[in-house]
């Protein structure tokens, strides 16, 4: 049986107990299916309470996309597990890779990862797959693989690139591909943006 809102929470920390709600809320439908008011009842408290923490739905909203973007990123570096020599090159092609994996995986996340521009490249506190995609880019130039005046503003149409890929496979002519189609074609785009990133250079 349900139990009643409850105006205190004992068990532990709410802030992190409202954004596990909104965890579940979103993996299923994405940034709209968020409300406050469901959010507290998975919570087990009123929903005044959540006010304590977050000033309104898009401040939680928020803290749900960098939880998102955290586990992203650590889901995006297991897929690397035992590659630490990877060269910058190929760290890239993974980190672009394992964006549209997670993308193709976990749609409501990945809707909900990027709703906000609060964040933007070369800021401290980036998104953290970004931030996988710059060290990649920053690697390739030491490495001499990637030219100091090509690496300049690299980050966006990389991110663009996989972004928009995974975008068309999620809700445009891409998604009636096949799942070996659809692969061949991801690693097609990414190294089509990696190739591209030289040639900027020359």
């Amino acid at each position: 049986m349900p139990q009643p809102a409850r105006d205190t929470y004992h068990h532990g920390d709410l802030r992190t107990a409202l954004v596990d709600a909104g965890l579940e809320l979103t993996r299923a439908g994405g940034p709209a299916a968020l409300s406050l008011r469901e959010a507290t009842r998975r919570a087990g408290v009123s929903p005044s309470a959540a006010y304590r923490h977050f000033a309104d739905r898009d401040e939680l909203l928020q803290a749900i996309a960098r939880r998102i973007q955290d586990d992203m990123a650590e889901r995006m570096q297991a897929s690397r597990a035992g590659t630490a020599a990877l060269s910058g090159r190929e760290r890239l092609r993974a980190v672009g890779l394992g964006y549209i994996g997670f993308a193709l995986r976990e749609t409501g996340w990945f809707e909900t990862a990027f709703f906000t521009s609060n964040v933007l490249p070369g800021e401290a506190g980036m998104p953290t797959p970004l931030a996988a995609l710059v060290d990649a880019l920053d690697a390739m130039v030491r490495e001499g693989d990637l030219p100091p005046d090509a690496r300049v503003g690299a980050e966006w149409p990389c991110w663009a690139a996989v972004h928009g890929f995974a975008l068309l496979a999620l809700h445009g002519p891409a998604a009636r591909l096949s799942a070996a189609e659809r692969q061949a074609a991801a690693e097609r785009v990414v190294d089509t943006a990696i190739r591209g990133l030289g040639a900027s250079g020359r």
